[in-house]
């Protein structure tokens, strides 16, 4: 067995960040732990359900295979 290296997400930790996700949803939160199989968890996330309604959903983990795309709105 291969062994994984972790992702180099480290300067992106405290960040604001936004997720796309396979399913085209959207989630935007603080960037708060991630793993080697990127997997990450985001505090104060918010779930955008269209362009004029956000879901408000606290802290969640993100499986790392469902994200598509990730973009940091924060300064690095």
């Amino acid at each position: 067995m291969s062994k994984t290296n972790p992702p180099e997400l480290k300067k992106y930790m405290d960040k604001r960040l936004s997720l796309k996700l396979n399913g085209n949803r959207t989630v935007v939160g603080i960037l708060r732990g991630f793993d080697p199989f990127m997997n990450l968890v985001l505090d104060e996330a918010l779930e955008d359900v269209s362009p004029t309604q956000k879901n408000n959903i606290g802290m969640v983990v993100i499986r790392g295979n469902s994200v598509v795309l990730m973009e940091a709105l924060d300064r690095v």
